[in-house]
Protein backbone atom coordinates (compact mmCIF):
# COMPACT_ATOMS: atom_id res chain seq x y z
CA UNK A 1 0.00 0.00 0.00
CA UNK A 2 1.46 3.48 -1.03
CA UNK A 3 1.96 5.96 2.40
CA UNK A 4 -0.25 8.35 0.96
CA UNK A 5 -3.71 6.37 0.54
CA UNK A 6 -4.05 6.39 4.23
CA UNK A 7 -3.68 10.28 4.89
CA UNK A 8 -5.63 10.22 1.32
CA UNK A 9 -8.46 8.26 3.17
CA UNK A 10 -8.47 10.20 6.21
CA UNK A 11 -8.63 13.58 4.38
CA UNK A 12 -11.22 12.10 2.23
CA UNK A 13 -13.36 11.15 4.94
CA UNK A 14 -12.89 14.04 6.99
CA UNK A 15 -14.27 16.51 4.28
CA UNK A 16 -17.25 14.26 3.80
CA UNK A 17 -18.05 14.76 7.13
CA UNK A 18 -17.64 18.82 7.21
CA UNK A 19 -19.53 18.47 4.20
CA UNK A 20 -22.20 16.81 5.91
CA UNK A 21 -21.97 18.72 8.84
CA UNK A 22 -21.73 21.66 7.04
CA UNK A 23 -25.20 20.77 4.93
CA UNK A 24 -26.75 19.82 8.66
CA UNK A 25 -26.30 23.19 10.01
CA UNK A 26 -27.05 25.40 6.74
CA UNK A 27 -30.73 23.53 6.67
CA UNK A 28 -30.93 24.39 10.71
CA UNK A 29 -29.89 27.66 10.26
CA UNK A 30 -31.83 28.67 7.15
CA UNK A 31 -34.45 30.36 8.92
CA UNK A 32 -32.23 32.43 10.36
CA UNK A 33 -30.61 33.43 6.84
CA UNK A 34 -33.64 33.97 5.06
CA UNK A 35 -34.16 36.35 8.27
CA UNK A 36 -31.22 37.97 7.93
CA UNK A 37 -31.45 38.32 4.24
CA UNK A 38 -35.01 40.28 4.80
CA UNK A 39 -33.51 42.02 8.00
CA UNK A 40 -30.95 43.29 5.18
CA UNK A 41 -32.51 44.61 2.85
CA UNK A 42 -35.01 46.12 4.75
CA UNK A 43 -31.84 48.12 6.48
CA UNK A 44 -30.79 48.95 2.35
CA UNK A 45 -34.29 50.70 2.21
CA UNK A 46 -33.97 52.73 5.67
CA UNK A 47 -30.69 53.38 4.70
CA UNK A 48 -31.10 57.11 2.63
CA UNK A 49 -33.55 58.49 4.97
CA UNK A 50 -31.57 57.30 7.93
CA UNK A 51 -28.34 58.99 6.11
CA UNK A 52 -30.31 62.10 5.93
CA UNK A 53 -31.01 62.71 8.95
CA UNK A 54 -27.70 61.46 10.64
CA UNK A 55 -25.87 64.09 8.06
CA UNK A 56 -27.97 66.95 9.77
CA UNK A 57 -26.61 65.77 13.07
CA UNK A 58 -28.87 63.32 14.58
CA UNK A 59 -27.53 60.65 16.24
CA UNK A 60 -27.80 57.11 13.61
CA UNK A 61 -29.35 54.93 16.42
CA UNK A 62 -31.80 57.51 16.93
CA UNK A 63 -32.77 58.25 13.40
CA UNK A 64 -32.84 54.32 13.12
CA UNK A 65 -35.62 53.85 15.86
CA UNK A 66 -37.66 56.83 14.35
CA UNK A 67 -38.10 55.69 11.33
CA UNK A 68 -38.73 52.12 12.81
CA UNK A 69 -41.07 53.50 14.89
CA UNK A 70 -43.08 55.19 11.82
CA UNK A 71 -42.81 52.31 10.23
CA UNK A 72 -44.67 50.42 12.98
CA UNK A 73 -47.07 53.11 13.51
CA UNK A 74 -48.30 53.29 9.84
CA UNK A 75 -48.47 49.29 9.81
CA UNK A 76 -50.42 48.95 13.31
CA UNK A 77 -52.82 51.70 12.00
CA UNK A 78 -53.80 49.77 8.83
CA UNK A 79 -54.04 46.15 10.64
CA UNK A 80 -56.23 48.08 12.72
CA UNK A 81 -58.27 49.25 10.49
CA UNK A 82 -58.11 46.59 8.44
CA UNK A 83 -59.34 44.06 11.01
CA UNK A 84 -61.93 47.03 12.02
CA UNK A 85 -63.38 46.51 9.06
CA UNK A 86 -63.17 42.87 8.63
CA UNK A 87 -64.67 42.67 12.17
CA UNK A 88 -67.78 44.93 11.17
CA UNK A 89 -68.43 42.88 7.95
CA UNK A 90 -68.57 39.58 9.65
CA UNK A 91 -70.67 41.03 12.34
CA UNK A 92 -72.84 42.37 9.48
CA UNK A 93 -73.43 38.88 7.62
CA UNK A 94 -74.06 37.18 10.92
CA UNK A 95 -76.71 39.53 12.24
CA UNK A 96 -78.02 39.25 8.55
CA UNK A 97 -77.88 35.56 8.24
CA UNK A 98 -80.92 34.15 9.20
CA UNK A 99 -82.93 36.99 6.63
CA UNK A 100 -80.77 35.48 4.37
CA UNK A 101 -81.49 32.21 5.06
CA UNK A 102 -85.03 32.85 5.32
CA UNK A 103 -84.91 34.13 1.61
CA UNK A 104 -83.41 31.44 0.55
CA UNK A 105 -85.91 28.74 2.05
CA UNK A 106 -89.16 30.55 0.65
CA UNK A 107 -87.30 30.01 -2.60
CA UNK A 108 -86.62 26.34 -2.84
CA UNK A 109 -90.28 26.10 -1.35
CA UNK A 110 -91.63 27.71 -3.74
CA UNK A 111 -89.75 26.39 -6.96
CA UNK A 112 -89.86 22.99 -5.79
CA UNK A 113 -92.99 22.64 -4.03
CA UNK A 114 -91.32 21.84 -0.21
CA UNK A 115 -91.84 22.56 3.47
CA UNK A 116 -88.86 23.41 5.10
CA UNK A 117 -88.14 26.06 8.09
CA UNK A 118 -85.76 27.30 9.17
CA UNK A 119 -86.16 25.61 12.94
CA UNK A 120 -85.94 21.95 11.05
CA UNK A 121 -82.80 23.11 9.39
CA UNK A 122 -80.94 24.54 12.37
CA UNK A 123 -81.55 21.58 14.43
CA UNK A 124 -80.28 19.09 11.84
CA UNK A 125 -77.15 21.11 11.84
CA UNK A 126 -76.71 21.03 15.44
CA UNK A 127 -77.18 17.65 15.60
CA UNK A 128 -74.73 16.66 12.49
CA UNK A 129 -71.46 14.47 12.68
CA UNK A 130 -69.57 16.91 11.02
CA UNK A 131 -70.49 19.83 13.12
CA UNK A 132 -69.05 17.56 16.09
CA UNK A 133 -66.35 16.75 14.33
CA UNK A 134 -65.12 20.31 13.08
CA UNK A 135 -65.76 21.45 16.19
CA UNK A 136 -63.20 19.02 17.91
CA UNK A 137 -60.82 19.09 14.89
CA UNK A 138 -60.82 23.42 15.61
CA UNK A 139 -60.38 22.59 19.18
CA UNK A 140 -57.55 20.79 18.75
CA UNK A 141 -55.94 23.08 16.14
CA UNK A 142 -56.32 25.97 18.47
CA UNK A 143 -52.57 25.24 19.33
CA UNK A 144 -51.16 24.98 16.39
CA UNK A 145 -52.56 28.38 15.82
CA UNK A 146 -51.52 29.63 18.48
CA UNK A 147 -47.41 28.26 17.86
CA UNK A 148 -48.03 29.92 14.26
CA UNK A 149 -48.76 33.26 15.74
CA UNK A 150 -46.13 32.97 18.41
CA UNK A 151 -43.55 31.86 15.62
CA UNK A 152 -44.60 34.73 13.19
CA UNK A 153 -43.81 37.31 16.35
CA UNK A 154 -40.76 35.33 17.11
CA UNK A 155 -39.76 35.97 13.21
CA UNK A 156 -40.99 39.42 12.98
CA UNK A 157 -38.90 40.35 16.15
CA UNK A 158 -35.77 38.58 14.88
CA UNK A 159 -35.89 40.54 11.59
CA UNK A 160 -36.90 43.84 13.38
CA UNK A 161 -33.92 43.85 15.37
CA UNK A 162 -31.48 42.74 12.62
CA UNK A 163 -32.55 45.61 10.64
CA UNK A 164 -32.29 47.94 13.45
CA UNK A 165 -28.54 46.32 13.69
CA UNK A 166 -27.81 47.10 10.36
CA UNK A 167 -29.13 50.45 9.39
CA UNK A 168 -27.65 51.65 12.96
CA UNK A 169 -24.26 50.62 12.40
CA UNK A 170 -23.95 51.01 8.59
CA UNK A 171 -20.90 52.63 8.85
CA UNK A 172 -19.02 50.56 11.38
CA UNK A 173 -20.07 47.60 9.67
CA UNK A 174 -18.74 48.26 6.37
CA UNK A 175 -15.62 49.37 7.92
CA UNK A 176 -15.14 46.04 9.27
CA UNK A 177 -16.13 44.40 5.92
CA UNK A 178 -13.43 47.03 3.99
CA UNK A 179 -10.53 46.20 7.19
CA UNK A 180 -10.07 42.57 5.54
CA UNK A 181 -10.02 43.55 1.93
CA UNK A 182 -7.49 45.23 -0.12
CA UNK A 183 -7.66 48.99 -1.13
CA UNK A 184 -9.14 48.62 -4.41
CA UNK A 185 -12.00 45.82 -3.33
CA UNK A 186 -12.34 47.97 -0.43
CA UNK A 187 -13.77 50.30 -3.60
CA UNK A 188 -15.52 47.79 -5.28
CA UNK A 189 -17.54 46.54 -2.15
CA UNK A 190 -18.51 50.74 -1.37
CA UNK A 191 -19.65 50.82 -4.72
CA UNK A 192 -21.88 47.63 -4.59
CA UNK A 193 -22.95 48.91 -1.45
CA UNK A 194 -24.25 52.41 -2.65
CA UNK A 195 -25.66 51.08 -5.74
CA UNK A 196 -27.76 48.22 -3.57
CA UNK A 197 -28.78 51.22 -0.96
CA UNK A 198 -29.98 53.75 -3.73
CA UNK A 199 -31.68 50.86 -5.75
CA UNK A 200 -33.67 48.89 -2.72
CA UNK A 201 -34.35 52.39 -1.21
CA UNK A 202 -35.62 53.70 -4.70
CA UNK A 203 -37.76 50.62 -5.30
CA UNK A 204 -39.36 50.76 -2.36
CA UNK A 205 -39.99 54.77 -2.16
CA UNK A 206 -41.46 54.71 -5.75
CA UNK A 207 -43.84 51.92 -4.99
CA UNK A 208 -44.43 53.93 -1.69
CA UNK A 209 -45.40 56.79 -3.91
CA UNK A 210 -47.44 54.45 -6.63
CA UNK A 211 -49.62 52.85 -3.46
CA UNK A 212 -50.36 56.63 -2.26
CA UNK A 213 -51.73 57.74 -5.48
CA UNK A 214 -53.55 54.53 -6.16
CA UNK A 215 -55.03 54.87 -3.29
CA UNK A 216 -56.10 58.10 -3.43
CA UNK A 217 -57.40 57.35 -6.84
CA UNK A 218 -59.69 54.29 -5.72
CA UNK A 219 -60.76 56.21 -2.26
CA UNK A 220 -62.43 59.02 -4.44
CA UNK A 221 -64.15 55.99 -7.30
CA UNK A 222 -65.24 54.01 -3.62
CA UNK A 223 -67.00 57.15 -2.13
CA UNK A 224 -68.64 58.54 -5.32
CA UNK A 225 -70.53 55.07 -5.35
CA UNK A 226 -70.86 55.14 -1.49
CA UNK A 227 -69.46 51.99 -0.88
CA UNK A 228 -68.55 51.45 3.07
CA UNK A 229 -64.98 51.80 4.64
CA UNK A 230 -63.64 52.86 1.32
CA UNK A 231 -60.68 54.68 3.20
CA UNK A 232 -59.59 51.10 4.43
CA UNK A 233 -60.29 49.60 1.14
CA UNK A 234 -58.46 52.30 -0.48
CA UNK A 235 -55.06 51.37 1.68
CA UNK A 236 -55.77 47.87 1.29
CA UNK A 237 -55.59 48.67 -2.30
CA UNK A 238 -52.31 50.61 -2.97
CA UNK A 239 -50.28 48.76 -0.58
CA UNK A 240 -51.64 45.33 -1.92
CA UNK A 241 -51.20 46.13 -5.88
CA UNK A 242 -47.71 47.55 -5.14
CA UNK A 243 -45.46 45.27 -2.86
CA UNK A 244 -47.55 41.68 -4.04
CA UNK A 245 -45.75 41.65 -7.40
CA UNK A 246 -47.69 40.13 -10.19
CA UNK A 247 -50.73 38.71 -8.56
CA UNK A 248 -51.18 42.25 -6.23
CA UNK A 249 -53.49 43.91 -8.68
CA UNK A 250 -55.82 41.07 -8.47
CA UNK A 251 -56.16 40.09 -4.86
CA UNK A 252 -56.08 44.27 -4.44
CA UNK A 253 -59.08 44.31 -6.40
CA UNK A 254 -60.67 41.15 -5.02
CA UNK A 255 -62.06 42.41 -1.41
CA UNK A 256 -63.57 45.98 -2.62
CA UNK A 257 -65.13 44.23 -5.43
CA UNK A 258 -66.63 42.06 -2.51
CA UNK A 259 -67.56 45.04 -0.20
CA UNK A 260 -69.32 46.74 -4.10
CA UNK A 261 -71.32 43.77 -4.62
CA UNK A 262 -72.84 43.53 -0.73
CA UNK A 263 -74.31 47.61 -1.67
CA UNK A 264 -74.65 47.24 -5.23
CA UNK A 265 -73.94 44.16 -7.71
CA UNK A 266 -73.59 47.20 -10.41
CA UNK A 267 -71.00 48.92 -8.04
CA UNK A 268 -68.86 45.88 -8.55
CA UNK A 269 -68.71 45.74 -12.19
CA UNK A 270 -67.94 49.60 -11.97
CA UNK A 271 -64.73 48.50 -9.60
CA UNK A 272 -64.07 46.51 -11.74
CA UNK A 273 -63.71 48.71 -14.78
CA UNK A 274 -61.92 51.00 -12.80
CA UNK A 275 -59.31 48.82 -11.57
CA UNK A 276 -58.62 47.09 -15.00
CA UNK A 277 -58.17 51.04 -16.19
CA UNK A 278 -56.25 52.01 -13.79
CA UNK A 279 -53.76 49.15 -14.11
CA UNK A 280 -53.56 50.14 -17.60
CA UNK A 281 -52.38 53.63 -16.53
CA UNK A 282 -50.43 52.78 -14.17
CA UNK A 283 -48.21 50.24 -16.26
CA UNK A 284 -48.03 52.60 -19.35
CA UNK A 285 -47.74 56.19 -17.82
CA UNK A 286 -47.04 55.82 -13.99
CA UNK A 287 -44.96 53.61 -13.38
CA UNK A 288 -42.24 54.28 -16.21
CA UNK A 289 -41.90 57.81 -15.15
CA UNK A 290 -41.50 57.02 -11.45
CA UNK A 291 -39.34 54.03 -11.72
CA UNK A 292 -37.05 54.95 -14.96
CA UNK A 293 -34.14 56.17 -12.19
CA UNK A 294 -34.60 54.02 -9.19
CA UNK A 295 -35.40 50.37 -10.97
CA UNK A 296 -34.72 50.44 -14.50
CA UNK A 297 -35.13 47.41 -15.78
CA UNK A 298 -37.29 45.63 -18.64
CA UNK A 299 -40.57 43.99 -17.33
CA UNK A 300 -39.41 40.32 -18.79
CA UNK A 301 -36.95 40.34 -17.07
CA UNK A 302 -39.01 41.91 -13.79
CA UNK A 303 -41.23 38.88 -14.10
CA UNK A 304 -38.43 36.43 -14.22
CA UNK A 305 -36.68 37.79 -11.39
CA UNK A 306 -40.44 37.39 -9.43
CA UNK A 307 -40.41 34.19 -10.42
CA UNK A 308 -37.35 32.79 -10.06
CA UNK A 309 -37.32 34.87 -6.47
CA UNK A 310 -40.39 32.80 -5.44
CA UNK A 311 -39.49 30.23 -6.31
CA UNK A 312 -36.07 30.03 -4.37
CA UNK A 313 -37.41 31.89 -1.75
CA UNK A 314 -41.54 32.05 -1.65
CA UNK A 315 -43.09 35.07 -0.82
CA UNK A 316 -39.59 36.54 0.27
CA UNK A 317 -38.23 36.14 -2.72
CA UNK A 318 -40.97 37.54 -4.79
CA UNK A 319 -40.08 40.88 -2.43
CA UNK A 320 -36.56 41.62 -2.95
CA UNK A 321 -36.11 40.41 -6.30
CA UNK A 322 -36.59 43.55 -8.13
CA UNK A 323 -34.09 45.21 -6.05
CA UNK A 324 -31.73 42.50 -5.96
CA UNK A 325 -31.64 42.67 -10.11
CA UNK A 326 -31.75 45.73 -10.11
CA UNK A 327 -28.73 46.20 -8.10
CA UNK A 328 -27.02 43.69 -10.10
CA UNK A 329 -27.49 45.00 -13.24
CA UNK A 330 -26.46 48.57 -12.22
CA UNK A 331 -23.48 46.87 -10.88
CA UNK A 332 -22.46 45.06 -13.71
CA UNK A 333 -23.13 47.89 -15.73
CA UNK A 334 -20.57 50.36 -14.36
CA UNK A 335 -17.76 47.65 -15.37
CA UNK A 336 -19.30 46.42 -18.84
CA UNK A 337 -17.31 48.19 -21.86
CA UNK A 338 -19.83 49.21 -24.47
CA UNK A 339 -19.76 50.09 -27.94
CA UNK A 340 -21.11 52.33 -30.64
CA UNK A 341 -23.52 50.12 -32.17
CA UNK A 342 -23.74 49.89 -35.98
CA UNK A 343 -26.09 51.74 -38.29
CA UNK A 344 -27.88 48.58 -39.52
CA UNK A 345 -31.18 47.84 -40.07
CA UNK A 346 -31.66 44.74 -38.32
CA UNK A 347 -30.53 46.59 -34.93
CA UNK A 348 -32.71 49.51 -35.27
CA UNK A 349 -35.46 47.84 -36.15
CA UNK A 350 -36.43 49.46 -39.60
CA UNK A 351 -35.24 49.41 -43.03
CA UNK A 352 -32.68 51.81 -44.44
CA UNK A 353 -32.93 54.57 -47.07
CA UNK A 354 -34.02 53.09 -50.37
CA UNK A 355 -31.83 53.88 -53.61
CA UNK A 356 -34.99 52.57 -55.83
CA UNK A 357 -38.38 53.39 -56.20
CA UNK A 358 -40.96 52.38 -53.93
CA UNK A 359 -43.50 49.69 -53.89
CA UNK A 360 -46.37 51.91 -54.31
CA UNK A 361 -44.04 53.79 -56.82
CA UNK A 362 -43.63 50.10 -58.85
CA UNK A 363 -47.33 49.61 -58.50
CA UNK A 364 -48.50 52.64 -60.26
CA UNK A 365 -45.98 52.30 -63.48
CA UNK A 366 -47.57 48.25 -63.79
CA UNK A 367 -51.21 50.15 -63.50
CA UNK A 368 -50.32 52.40 -66.09
CA UNK A 369 -48.35 50.44 -68.49
CA UNK A 370 -51.18 47.74 -67.77
CA UNK A 371 -53.94 50.52 -68.94
CA UNK A 372 -52.04 51.92 -72.25
CA UNK A 373 -52.03 48.63 -73.37
CA UNK A 374 -55.26 47.48 -73.33
CA UNK A 375 -56.31 51.31 -74.37
CA UNK A 376 -57.09 52.26 -77.77
CA UNK A 377 -53.97 52.40 -80.07
CA UNK A 378 -53.06 56.25 -80.69
CA UNK A 379 -52.01 57.30 -84.84
CA UNK A 380 -48.92 57.06 -85.71
CA UNK A 381 -46.92 59.76 -88.08
CA UNK A 382 -48.44 60.20 -91.19
CA UNK A 383 -52.10 58.37 -90.24
CA UNK A 384 -54.96 60.61 -90.09
CA UNK A 385 -58.26 59.82 -88.80
CA UNK A 386 -60.30 58.12 -91.62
Amino acid sequence: MPRWLPRAMVLALALYAVFQLGSWAFHQLIGLLINVLIAFFLALAVEPAVSWMAARGMRRGLATGLVFLAVMIVAAGFVTLLGSMLAGQIIKMVEGFPDYLDSVINWVNTHFHTDLRRVDIQEGVLRSDWLRNYVQNSATGVLDVSAQVLGGLFQLLTITLFSFYFAADGPRLRRALCSVLPPARQAEVLRAWEIAVNKTGGYLYSRGLMALISGIAHYILLEVLGVPYAPVLAVWVGLVSQFIPTIGTYLAGALPMLIAFTVDPWYALWVLIFVVVYQQFENYVLQPKLTSKTVDIHPAVAFGSVVAGTALLGAVGALIAIPAVATLQAFLGAYVKRYDVTDDPRVHGHRGPRTGPGLLTRARRLWDGRAGAGGPKKPGPGEGPS
